[in-house]
């Protein structure tokens, strides 16, 4: 994967004010939107208006949403960590100005929604940082997010999901269980959800 040279970085306004741009086309496909939030990063403390933290669960705080995309920010605190879930056949691009995080990425031999039953393994583990944002491969879409505790530092990612969605499978790969949950925002265009 080439990077394109990364440009100045970007406030979190004008970040979202480019998204818009960009066609339906683009946001069916990975290729685009990847260039793009390879080459503009976002400026980190253009963020504060949208972070907010919680010490029990990460917090998902909407920055942007469209009929093709939702733009949000994810908070960590050390040692949070996702479920591992998918995103309903949507694409998924990840940046993190912020910290450093991991994404374990997960083979599904096998599911049974309905049934409840999975058989899913654990097939790579990438690190996302500031240089390096990352997508959810549409072929393989099943992944958790990690904040390690030895990475000894809050980090914040930014997703943007193409279209937005509200409900997501979850899987137990240690139960071989999986079921479908609600997806909620801590915040919307920074105002707390009550």
């Amino acid at each position: 994967m080439n990077l394109q040279a990364r440009s100045r970085p970007l406030a979190i306004a004008d970040f979202a004010a480019e998204l818009r741009k960009f066609s339906a086309e683009s946001f069916r496909t990975i290729t685009d939107i990847h260039h793009f939030q390879q080459s503009a990063p976002v400026a980190s403390e253009t963020l504060s208006s949208f972070l907010t933290w919680n010490a029990q669960h990460y917090t998902r705080n909407l920055i942007d949403k469209t009929d093709l995309y939702e733009l949000i920010a994810i908070c960590w605190e050390v040692g949070q960590v996702s479920s591992v879930h998918n995103h309903r056949d949507q694409n998924c691009w990840m940046s993190v100005p912020i910290g450093r995080l991991l994404v374990e990425n997960y083979k599904v031999i096998s599911q049974d929604i309905e049934a409840g039953k999975c058989d899913i393994e654990s097939c790579e583990t990438l690190e996302m940082n500031p240089e390096r944002p990352c997508f959810v491969d549409p072929a393989e879409p099943v992944h958790r997010v990690i904040n390690p505790p030895h990475f000894r530092q809050r980090a914040v990612s930014l997703h943007i999901y193409s279209r937005p969605f509200d409900s997501c499978v979850v899987y137990s790969p240690e139960n071989g269980t999986c079921g479908e949950i609600r997806l909620h925002y801590n915040t919307v265009y920074g105002k707390p959800v009550a």
